[in-house]
């Protein structure tokens, strides 16, 4: 295994990938996304709400998160390598501050509130990570926060919400919507809203983490991205087709909670309700307003993988690569070890998505297989 850091592969990169190109790739998708929903006015509507963000929101959250949130490291192995017949670069947003990815999204839409928006506290609602994301967040921006949370959650990301000061409201998922217990917060004592993927800013700042793998490791065959509501996946997308635009970009969620490959596959918003996965991060009911089409515009395909090939993956970054990483996290490098995605003779990012599971619990999954 080995942790690179390239700043002069980052200036290469930088140079040959100017702002002018950037545009003229997007437009270049644009068109045909346009192309090909003439005569849909529904496919039409979809495009315009997938122009509210773009890759200069995620370049400006960048720059927004540069020095508070953790540049994390690629991880790479020459017996992940060897045994896949590809080159992977492993992104290690399990290393990231709050544990995952989601601190990325969650600072970059809290530190564009106006003082008096912080004011009014910020309300949210997450299965963990998004919660921690939150409550790390809104300490370091002076504000509070309140999160609605299942009964379920795992007992390490409840403990660590609580560890940020943040309030938490437990719910019933088998009795009542996230969603409803934070709309009654809300007209309660008017915090601000931030939804864990379905928010522009979140999306754009969950964008930073693919931006530096490709900033980092240069130009991508393949991009393996987790997908639970889809802000990741959009917004690692929108990076990776500015910066690596011959990149095939496939988000990968969980056999058991499979509703954004149906929803990809038919062009219909398709649920799920409260799956039974083992990758809590993924239990979420369906795409958003803004994911859905943010994932038909700019991801190439879509992919699942069984419990049991989470499992496995887990195992192997743990025993070989010293990385803990929970199950969510390793959605994507499961579907190259499992050989759902085919990645022989590719260079292939992997975005390991975040680290927060508890110890005991993934020694019982481990003995599974």
């Amino acid at each position: 295994m080995g942790l690179q850091h390239r700043a002069t592969g980052v200036s290469r990169l930088r140079s040959r990938v100017t702002k002018a190109q950037t545009v003229q790739r997007r437009r270049a998708v644009q068109a045909e996304v346009r192309s090909a929903s003439v005569g849909s006015e529904g496919e039409d509507m979809e495009l315009e709400t997938a122009r509210r963000v773009g890759f200069e929101d995620v370049e400006a959250a960048a720059v927004r998160l540069k020095g508070v949130a953790h540049r994390t490291p690629v991880a790479t192995s020459r017996t992940l390598d060897d045994r896949l017949s590809a080159r992977l670069f492993l992104k290690c947003e399990n290393l990231q501050r709050a544990g995952a990815f989601k601190f990325r999204g969650a600072y970059n839409a809290i530190a564009k509130l106006t003082p008096a928006e912080r004011q009014r506290g910020i309300l949210s609602y997450s299965s963990g990570n998004h919660a921690q994301a939150i409550g790390l967040a809104s300490r370091l921006l002076g504000t509070s926060a309140t999160v609605v949370m299942p009964q379920n959650a795992p007992a390490a990301k409840r403990h660590a919400t609580e560890g940020y000061g943040t309030r938490i409201v437990a719910y019933d998922p088998a009795r009542e919507k996230r969603e409803d217990v934070a709309d009654r917060l809300r007209r309660e004592g008017d915090p601000v809203m931030i939804p864990p993927y379905d928010h522009a800013d979140v999306i754009a700042g969950q964008g930073t983490a693919a931006k530096e793998l490709v900033e980092e490791v240069g130009e991508l065959d393949l991009l393996l991205v987790c997908c639970g509501g889809g802000g990741l996946l959009s917004g690692s997308a929108l990076a990776a087709r500015a910066l690596s635009p011959r990149c095939r970009i496939v988000g990968v969620e969980p056999e058991l909670a499979d509703d954004a490959t149906r929803s990809f596959r038919t062009g219909v918003l398709q649920t799920v309700s409260n799956p039974e996965t083992i990758a809590d991060g993924a239990r979420t009911p369906s795409l958003g307003t803004l994911t859905f089409p943010l994932v038909r515009q700019n991801v190439d395909d879509m992919a699942t993988v069984s419990d049991d090939d989470l499992v496995r993956a887990m195992r192997f970054v743990w025993e070989r690569m010293k990385l803990v990483v929970e199950p969510t996290g390793v959605l994507g490098l499961a579907a190259a070890l499992g050989g759902r995605v085919d990645v022989r003779g590719k260079r292939v990012g992997v975005i390991l998505s975040g680290g927060n599971v508890d110890l005991a619990y993934a020694l019982e999954l481990f003995a599974r297989v």
